[in-house]
C-alpha cells in the first residue's frame, strides 16, 4: 500500500520560505501510531493526513511529537495540495473536519484564505520563570486553551530573542507565541512562535497562532483586518480578518515536492 504524500511551504510565495507542511492524502482512516511514526520521519513541524469523509475531508494533524488539534500552515498546504493535485476543482471550497470542528478554505484571488476559530487570550499575571526562560520582560502575559501570549516592548526586542529551549519546555501549553509591534511597513505587528514541549523548539510560521495574534492585535490597534510577519529564520506574512468568534487566515503556498508514501 502506498499514499500520496506533498510537501508545500505555506504562507509564502517564495520557495523554502515559510513554513513547509507534508500532506498525506490516503484512501480511509489511518492507525494514530502511525501517523505518528511518519510525522517523526517527515520531521516537519506539522504533518497533515486527509481522507474523503461524508462533509468533506477529514484531517488530523501531527507534529514530530504528538498530535495537535489546531493548526493553520498545514491546513493551508492541505488545501493548495489538493487543488495542485486535483483532488478539488481549482478555486472550490474545501471542508475540512478537524479535531477544532469544521475548517473552511477557499481561493480569494492569489491568496488562500482559512475560516478558523478565534482563540483571544485572558490576562493573566507573569508565569512563574516565563521572563527568565525568555530573557527579556513581557509587557503583558496572557492564555487562551492553546498557548501563553507574550507582548515584548519593541521588535527590536523579539527579533533578537535567544530563549532558554529547554526551559520554556516546562511550561504546562502548546507552546509560546511572542509579539511586538511591528517596525516593517504595511505590517502591523511581528510575532515568534516556541513549541519545544511538542518537539517544535521555533516554528516558522504558525497560522493558529495568528487566531489569538489577530483579536489581539486587533482590539490594540482598533482594526479589523491586520497583518503580522512572522520573523523566524524561514519568515513569512499572514492576513487576519476579523469576524466575531471567527478569523479568516490569508498566505500563500508554494508546491516543493510530490511523491509516494511506501509503509
Amino acid at each position: 500500500m502506498s499514499h500520496e504524500l506533498h510537501l508545500v511551504d505555506a504562507f509564502t510565495g517564495t520557495p523554502f520560505r515559510g513554513n513547509t507542511a507534508a500532506v498525506c492524502i490516503m484512501d480511509g482512516p489511518a492507525d494514530p501510531v502511525w501517523m505518528q511514526q511518519v510525522a517523526g520521519e517527515m520531521k516537519h513541524s506539522e504533518t497533515a493526513f486527509l481522507h474523503h469523509g461524508q462533509g468533506g475531508w477529514n484531517m488530523r494533524w501531527f507534529t514530530p511529537a504528538r498530535e495537535v488539534d489546531l493548526c493553520g500552515h498545514a491546513t493551508l498546504a492541505a488545501a493548495f495540495a489538493l487543488w495542485t493535485a486535483g483532488h478539488e476543482k481549482p478555486g472550490s471550497a474545501i471542508v475540512f473536519e478537524t479535531r477544532s470542528g469544521k475548517l473552511t478554505a477557499k481561493k480569494d484571488e492569489d491568496w488562500i484564505t482559512l475560516d478558523f476559530p478565534a482563540e483571544p487570550v485572558t490576562s493573566t499575571a507573569l508565569v512563574p520563570g516565563l521572563d527568565q526562560a525568555l530573557g527579556v520582560s513581557p509587557i503583558f502575559v496572557g492564555r487562551n486553551r492553546f498557548d501563553i501570549l507574550v507582548e515584548l516592548p519593541s521588535a527590536a526586542d523579539l527579533c533578537t530573542l535567544e530563549p532558554d529551549m529547554a526551559a520554556l519546555a516546562v511550561f504546562s501549553t502548546r507552546g509560546i507565541i511572542v509579539t511586538a509591534v511591528s517596525d516593517l511597513p504595511n505590517i502591523d505587528f511581528v510575532s515568534r512562535f516556541f513549541a519545544p514541549a511538542v518537539g517544535v523548539p521555533e516554528d516558522p510560521v504558525t497560522g493558529s497562532a495568528h487566531c489569538c495574534l489577530g483579536p489581539y492585535w486587533g482590539e490594540k490597534l482598533k482594526k479589523s483586518e491586520v497583518e503580522g510577519f512572522q520573523c523566524s529564520a524561514r519568515g513569512g506574512t499572514v492576513r487576519v480578518i476579523l469576524q466575531g468568534d471567527r478569523v479568516v487566515l490569508g498566505g500563500h503556498a508554494v508546491h516543493i515536492l510530490s511523491g509516494q508514501l511506501f509503509v
